[in-house]
C-alpha cells in the first residue's frame, strides 16, 4: 500500500518557472487597481480676497488709466505743540518773606492787573516801614532845625558853622528817607500808601501780592500758611488772546525754512479747526541735543480755542515739484491703510497696499508701491471694492 502522501503530485521545475510572469502580470494589475480607487483628487487653486475680476454690471463705474505726474508742492510734516506767548506773560512771586495768610485768586480764574492775589504777613515791610516814618521824623526836625537856625544866625545868636551842620543834618535825614521811601515803592506800596504811612505812622505787616497784567491765572503753586522766599514761584499769569504754536524741525529738512513761509496747523483735539497763516520765528541755531531748530507761529486766540501744551501737526508747503500722482478716486481707505488696484490681466484686477503722501488738489502723492507704467482703476475704486468684498463672503462660504 502507498503511503498517501506519496500518491500526491508535484509541479515540475519547468511548470513553475513557466507561471512566474503570470504572477507578476497580476499583481501588477492588483496593484493598479488599488492606486485608481485610493487616487485623491487635485487640489483647487488658491484663492486671493485681493483679487476681483471686473463684471458686466459695473464696468460702466470704472475707468482705467495710469499715474500720472503733476507740479505738487513739497510738504512737509512735524510734530508740534501749543505755546503760551512768551511776550504775555508773568511769573508773580514775593519780593519778601513772609507767610501766606489769604489767597484770593484759583487757576483759571481771569484777573485783572493791579488785583491782589494773595496777602502775606511780613517783618520785612514793616520794619521797612518803621525805618521809612523814622527817617522821615528825623527829616521834618532837620528842615525845621535848619528853618530856626536862618532866624537865630540874624539875630547873631548862633555862627555860620552851625548853621552849615544843621544843613547837613537835613541832607543826610533827607537822604535816608528817600531811601526807605524807594524801599517801600519796590515792596509794592504806591505813593499815595506810602504818603499815608508818612502823615499816620500807622505800620503793617500785611503785604499783598498784586497782579502785574491783565490775564489767566494758570499756576498757584502756594498755600495757606506756607512761608514765601523772594525766589519762590508763588502765580503764573499768561494773556492767551495770542498763543505760539511751535515746532522743532530735523536740522536736515530746516534749510528750506525761512520767516513768512505758509503753514497749516491742525489739531488732533480739534479736527474741525483748521489754521492757516505763516512762520513768525526761525531760530538760527541748532539744538546741539536734538539736533532741530525750533520754528513757531503766532495764532490769534481771542475765542480760547487753544490751551498751552495741546498737541499739534505742522505743515509746511514748499516750492513746486514734479511728482507722480494718483487721483484720490483711485484709493480705497482700509484698515488705516492705502491701497490702489492694479491690473494683472484682461479684466483682472489686484488690491495692492502703497504709500501715499498728503491730499493736494484732488491727487495723492505716490511714495511707493506703484509703478509709473501700471494700469490701475483711476475712476470708481470705491465700486470694485464693494464687488471684491462680496467675493470673499461668497469665497469664505
Amino acid at each position: 500500500m502507498k503511503h498517501p502522501l506519496q500518491s500526491r503530485r508535484f509541479p515540475s521545475s519547468a511548470s513553475r518557472i513557466a507561471s512566474l510572469p503570470m504572477l507578476a502580470l497580476l499583481s501588477v494589475l492588483i496593484a493598479t487597481g488599488c492606486k485608481s480607487k485610493l487616487a485623491v483628487k487635485p487640489v483647487a487653486e488658491s484663492w486671493d480676497p485681493n483679487e476681483v475680476t471686473v463684471t458686466n454690471e459695473i464696468a460702466g463705474n470704472l475707468s482705467v488709466g495710469t499715474p500720472e505726474y503733476r507740479e505738487v508742492h513739497g510738504m512737509l510734516d512735524v510734530a508740534a505743540h501749543v505755546e503760551t506767548d512768551a511776550r504775555n506773560i508773568a511769573r508773580v512771586g514775593s519780593p519778601v518773606t513772609g507767610r501766606i495768610m489769604r489767597l484770593l485768586v484759583f487757576e483759571g480764574q481771569q484777573v485783572r492787573a493791579g488785583a491782589t492775589l494773595a496777602v502775606l504777613h511780613t517783618t520785612d515791610l514793616s520794619d521797612t516801614q518803621f525805618a521809612f516814618v523814622k527817617a522821615s521824623s528825623l527829616c521834618n526836625l532837620a528842615e525845621a532845625a535848619v528853618s530856626r537856625a536862618g532866624q537865630l544866625v540874624s539875630a547873631d545868636v548862633i555862627g555860620k558853622a552851625e548853621v552849615e551842620r544843621r544843613r547837613a543834618e537835613l541832607v543826610q535825614a533827607s537822604t535816608e528817607a528817600a531811601s526807605y521811601r524807594t524801599q517801600l515803592l519796590g515792596l509794592g506800596m504806591s505813593e499815595t500808601q506810602i504818603h499815608q504811612l508818612e502823615v499816620s505812622g500807622k505800620l503793617s505787616a500785611d503785604y499783598p501780592v498784586i497782579a502785574p497784567k491783565t490775564g489767566t491765572l494758570l499756576k498757584r503753586e502756594v498755600t495757606i500758611g506756607q512761608v514765601v522766599q523772594p525766589a519762590d514761584p508763588a502765580f503764573t499769569i499768561a494773556n492767551l488772546s495770542t498763543v505760539w504754536i511751535t515746532a522743532n524741525v530735523p536740522e536736515e529738512e530746516a534749510g528750506v525754512l525761512h520767516k513768512g513761509m505758509a503753514v497749516d496747523v491742525l489739531i488732533p483735539a480739534l479736527p474741525d479747526l483748521k489754521i492757516h497763516g505763516t512762520l513768525s520765528y526761525v531760530s538760527p541755531i541748532v539744538d546741539p541735543a536734538t539736533r532741530t531748530v525750533e520754528v513757531r507761529m503766532d495764532y490769534n486766540n481771542s475765542r480760547g480755542s487753544l490751551k498751552p501744551d495741546q498737541l499739534a501737526n505742522m505743515t509746511f508747503t514748499g516750492h513746486k515739484e514734479r511728482k507722480l500722482t494718483v487721483p484720490d478716486a483711485a484709493v480705497v481707505r482700509e484698515t488705516n491703510k492705502d491701497y490702489i488696484f492694479v491690473a494683472e490681466g484682461q479684466n483682472r484686477y489686484i488690491m495692492r497696499e502703497v504709500s501715499l503722501g498728503e491730499d493736494q488738489d484732488d491727487h495723492r502723492v505716490v511714495l511707493g508701491g506703484l509703478r509709473p507704467e501700471e494700469r490701475i482703476i483711476i475712476d470708481g475704486a470705491f465700486h470694485l471694492n464693494n464687488q471684491r468684498k462680496q467675493n470673499a463672503i461668497k469665497g469664505g462660504e
